[in-house]
């Protein structure tokens, strides 16, 4: 059963210019493996907004509650490389609240826009 469905969109050129002007913003909002490819390369800026995007979607399937640690929400990919949310800490818990045991997601990015759409189910 769905319980919540969360959507964001990010310019692109604006999430980049705010990762060039605070360095440690990237480090503050991503994990290691969402910073970088399993190739080693660090990612795009679209790629990353996407991610920021996904991020955004999350909270606001979950109501936007205070106190959600960016990096307990992490984007990565699955075996296949297709992108996969896994909860961990202060997002699992609010999840847990919700009856929330299975999220969904789709990331885009096209045009300077980065988009991510979740389907949070119980």
């Amino acid at each position: 059963m769905i319980v919540a469905v969360g959507i964001d969109v990010v310019l692109v050129d604006r999430f980049a210019r705010a990762l060039e002007r605070t360095p440690l913003l990237a480090e503050r909002l991503f994990t290691e493996a969402e910073r970088y490819t399993r190739a080693g390369s660090p990612r795009l800026p679209e790629s990353l907004a996407a991610r920021f995007a996904a991020k955004e979607a999350v909270a606001k399937a979950l109501g936007a509650p205070a106190g959600l640690n960016w990096h307990d929400c992490e984007i990565v990919p699955d075996p296949g490389g297709r992108p996969w949310l896994s909860v961990s800490g202060t997002v699992a818990a609010a999840a847990v609240e919700h009856g929330i045991n299975r999220w969904h997601l789709s990331l885009s990015h096209d045009g300077g826009i980065a988009s991510a759409m979740v389907v949070a189910e119980r």
